[in-house]
């Protein structure tokens, strides 16, 4: 069987080149103008973030969320008639020229859903249809999910879509660098193949992999014991920071409040200038955050912090993390860099 990645998304490309015009340029790789990707993504009230992707001839496109935490890519199809399929765009496999059909089955699990469906070619590389989504994924607003980890993690043995773009030699470095934008302001990017220094301040601390399953690593949280993290910067429904609330309130200001019915922790509004800062210590460096990036304001629900009871080992450093700093995700050396964003 050929690799199992084809060629899936059109990454929007500098000086307006495809993909597909690039890796026909055995020389584009060594070429900064082709070779780097800035994907733009759409900051969604800080809740999500997701960028437009292109699957099939003629192009079909795609609302997604790059997701540090899977390795498969995925879309709703026309098979599925699921509530939360039928809320979004649908690939048409029959209206694509370069369509082929793979079958294997695809089952895959998520930490607040799931989905099912067969895997299948295109001109970008192989992707999952889906068939069945869970009922929660009706009120996303992205379509599907671009997974970001590595092969081990990917479900039926798919190639995910950035090993292919760094086997077919589509990128100038075999990284990618992720941006958020605060308070809800647009200008997040992800990009493939290069750092911008336009978005940070400051050095970059590089962060060897504890494992080379999601981006691990391990941080201890204000002098709390090691944990294992994920730097999972985009996540379904946007789950924020995830951590140990016993190492989060061990201070001499409680952190957190009454657990809401949701599983979100609510404070006192006008407590939140006498919150603690949050400290991680990473590779010998210290990064913090203050109460005003981990509590969220809303008119609606109130202040929540961005702390979730994970209930194992495995804590999630996601948006309201990321937020803060500047993330790179280094395949060719197999570490995360971190620098405080602007």
């Amino acid at each position: 069987m050929v690799a199992l990645s084809e060629c899936l998304i059109q990454v929007p490309l500098k000086k307006g080149k495809t993909a597909r015009e690039i890796s026909n340029n055995p020389m584009a790789k060594f070429d900064p103008r082709f070779a780097v990707a800035n994907e733009p993504m759409t900051n969604d009230a800080d809740m999500s973030y997701y960028g437009v992707i292109s699957i099939g001839t003629p192009p079909q496109s795609f609302k997604v969320i790059f997701d540090t935490g899977s390795s498969n890519l995925w879309v709703p199809s026309t098979y599925c008639t699921s509530a939360a399929c039928n809320n979004h765009n649908k690939y048409n496999p029959s209206t694509s020229s370069t369509f082929r059909y793979n079958g294997s089955p695809l089952d895959i699990h998520y930490g607040t859903g799931s989905m099912t469906g067969f895997l299948a070619y295109d001109t970008v590389t192989i992707f999952g249809l889906s068939e069945t989504e869970a009922p929660f994924m009706q009120y996303m607003v992205a379509d599907g999910i671009l997974g970001l980890a590595y092969p081990s993690l990917a479900a039926s043995g798919a190639t995910p879509v950035f090993d292919n773009m760094m086997q077919e030699d589509l990128v100038n470095q075999d990284l990618f660098s992720v941006y958020l934008s605060p308070n809800s302001q647009q200008g997040s990017v992800v990009t493939f193949g290069g750092v911008d220094s336009s978005y940070y301040t400051g050095p970059i601390t590089w962060i060897p992999l504890s494992s080379e399953l999601y981006w691990q690593i391990t941080v201890t949280v204000n002098g709390q014991v090691p944990a294992v993290v994920v730097a999972r910067p985009l996540w379904i429904l946007a789950l924020l920071l995830l951590l140990d609330l016993r190492a989060a309130s061990a201070t001499s200001t409680p952190v957190v409040g009454a657990s809401s019915q949701n599983g979100d922790y609510v404070v006192n509004c006008n407590n939140i200038g006498q919150m603690p800062d949050v400290t991680f210590q990473i590779h010998g460096q210290e990064f913090t955050l203050p109460a005003s990036a981990y509590v969220r304001q809303s008119q609606y629900y109130g202040c929540r912090t961005g702390f979730g009871n994970g209930g194992d080992s495995l804590w999630i450093l996601g948006d309201v993390f990321i937020r803060q700093y500047y993330s790179i995700f280094n395949r060719a050396q197999n570490m995360v860099g971190l620098a405080k964003a602007i």
